[in-house]
C-alpha cells in the first residue's frame, strides 16, 4: 500500500528540509504537512503538485514503487548499508523532530568514535 505522508516525510529529510521549509516554499501550514507526513490527511494532487515542485521533485515520484530504495541504491550502498538505512526509516517515522535530531547526532558520534 503507497502511504503517501511516508514518501513524502522520507524526500523532505534527505534534501535536508524542514516541514518550516516546505511552508515557506507553498504557503502549506506546517501543522498540515505534520498531519500528511503522519497520515491523517491525504493532499489532493494540487497540494501535491505544491509539494513536489517545494522538493525539487516531478509529481511521480511519490507514486513510484520503490523511489526511496532506488534512490539510495545509485549512492552505490551495500546490500547491508541498504538494509539498515531501510530500517532507520521505517522505525524513524514515528519519531519527532527532536528525536530525529537526537539519533543522527548520536549516529554521527557512534560513527566519530568507531574512526578513532
Amino acid at each position: 500500500m503507497l502511504k503517501i505522508g511516508t514518501t513524502i516525510r522520507t524526500f523532505r529529510l534527505q534534501k535536508g528540509l524542514s516541514q518550516g521549509d516546505i511552508e515557506k516554499k507553498t504557503g502549506l501550514l506546517r501543522c498540515y504537512l505534520s498531519r500528511v507526513e503522519n497520515g491523517h490527511t491525504v493532499p489532493s494532487l494540487d497540494t501535491l503538485a505544491k509539494i513536489a515542485d517545494a522538493l525539487d521533485l516531478p509529481i511521480a515520484r511519490f507514486f513510484a514503487d520503490e523511489a526511496q530504495t532506488h534512490s539510495l541504491k545509485h549512492q552505490n550502498l551495500t546490500d547491508e548499508e541498504l538494509r539498515f538505512l531501510t530500517q532507520i526509516r521505517r522505525y524513524s517515522t514515528n519519531l519527532n523532530e527532536s528525536d530525529r535530531r537526537l539519533l543522527v547526532a548520536m549516529v554521527k558520534k557512534f560513527a566519530t568514535s568507531a574512526t578513532r
